[in-house]
């Protein structure tokens, strides 16, 4: 390998293992930028580093030597191939959370619970979307979500070889399915809520016609509020189970269920 544009004594410290360490570290950092748990905003940046260390060590063992950059140019083509790798990965696993926010915020909308607690997260979002995305994000990581991410990454290397850019058509089809895949999954979670608001505004409807003097409002907005809290009570945790059973999928297998 040409090193000439290093010092020669860095040089002298930088071997074989070392580049490939490195160029995992690439693939691996990227994806931690974004990961769930560890790649929130509140997360400072030497955590976030020291954790891409830490899957570094792990990962780079379980793979067989990388090749070597050939110079300055070359290396800049790995670390950006890299890059985008590691994103899109970090990105597939993101969009799950992205799925329980947008299934609050469905839920919120049809209860009357889209403004309490609003700002607790990075994010504005409503108080069951935020009650969701915490839960969901905890017991991710309660099942062993470090273990899965370290499977993934090792298995993306079959998918993506080290230093080829994926090919365009097929991760723009990739994305566009796992984001419209998580909009249905969002739809999925919210349908007890959703439901419910449809009983609620038919019957609403029907007393205010059978009883026009009758304020309806003052009435039925405490009971969709209760109701709401009710079904969040004993429909989270079905409603976690089925988040955490479609992660758990696609973590064990990224591409499957495409047409």
């Amino acid at each position: 390998m040409n090193l000439d544009f290093l010092p020669p004594e860095l040089v002298a410290l930088l071997g074989a293992g070392f580049w490939h360490a490195a160029l995992v570290f690439l693939r691996v950092s990227a994806m931690v930028s974004v990961l769930p748990a560890v790649g929130e905003l509140y997360v400072p940046t030497r955590v976030k580093l020291a954790v891409s260390a830490a899957f570094t060590f792990v990962v780079a063992p379980a793979l067989p030597a990388l090749p070597e950059p050939d110079g300055a140019v070359d290396f800049a083509r790995f670390a950006a191939a890299e890059a985008i790798i590691g994103l899109a990965l970090g990105i597939g696993v993101r969009i799950f959370v992205l799925a329980l926010q947008t299934a609050g915020t469905m839920a919120a909308q049809s209860t009357s619970l889209s403004q309490v607690l609003g700002g607790i997260g990075a994010e504005p979002m409503p108080a069951l979307g935020a009650v969701l995305m915490i839960s969901g994000v905890t017991l991710a990581v309660m099942m062993g979500l470090h273990i899965r991410a370290a499977e993934l990454l090792i298995g993306s290397y079959q998918l993506f070889p080290a230093g080829q850019f994926p090919a365009a058509s097929g991760l723009t089809e990739w994305g566009v399915y796992r984001v419209s895949q998580s909009f249905s999954l969002a739809f999925t979670l919210a349908a007890p809520f959703v439901i419910t608001a449809v009983i609620y505004n038919l019957a609403l409807g029907v007393i205010n016609r059978a009883m026009p003097q009758l304020m309806v409002a003052m009435v039925g907005a405490p009971a969709i509020t209760f109701g709401g809290l009710f079904i969040l009570m004993v429909g989270s945790p079905m409603i976690l189970d089925v988040w955490s059973a479609a992660l758990m999928t696609f973590m064990s297998n990224p591409g499957g269920g495409m047409p």
